[in-house]
């Protein structure tokens, strides 16, 4: 089993360990939030996630088919799967176009990088953790 510690850079990002394909322990050992998580996924100005995938948020219309439908992603995968996923997804798949919401600065790979954002992960380890509750509640 490949162990691979990846500390990020940067005081607002907590350090994680991936085994494997997956985060096993939540971020900072926070606990998420489900309905908040699903308030992220559906939302249009921070987690985007709607843009790319589909999901059972039957009140917004527009939704995604470039990525998989996130209908039943709780039973396909597990909550440090799931993570790793939303933290690092280069990590399982370098081509991929999915974002990574949780990396920041330069060290990271971002560069020129708005003044209000520099520094700053798209979600930070609270928000992650409540994504991935939500998305596990996806069977």
């Amino acid at each position: 089993m490949l162990l691979a510690e990846l500390l990020l850079a940067g005081s607002v990002l907590l350090p994680f360990q991936i085994t494997g394909d997956a985060i096993q322990e939540p971020l900072g050992g926070l606990n998420g939030d489900a309905a908040r998580g699903r308030a992220l996924v559906a939302s249009r100005s921070q987690g985007l996630c709607l843009l790319c995938h589909a999901a059972p948020i039957p009140e917004e219309r527009q939704q995604g088919n470039l990525a998989p439908d996130l209908k039943g992603v709780g039973a396909r995968l597990d909550a440090g799967q799931l993570r790793l996923r939303l933290v690092a997804p280069q990590q399982l798949n370098p081509q991929t176009f999915m974002p990574a919401y949780y990396r920041a600065g330069p060290e990271a790979g971002l560069h020129r990088v708005a003044t209000d954002f520099d520094g700053k992960p798209v979600l930070d380890a609270q928000q992650i953790e409540d994504v991935v509750a939500y998305l596990r509640t996806l069977k």
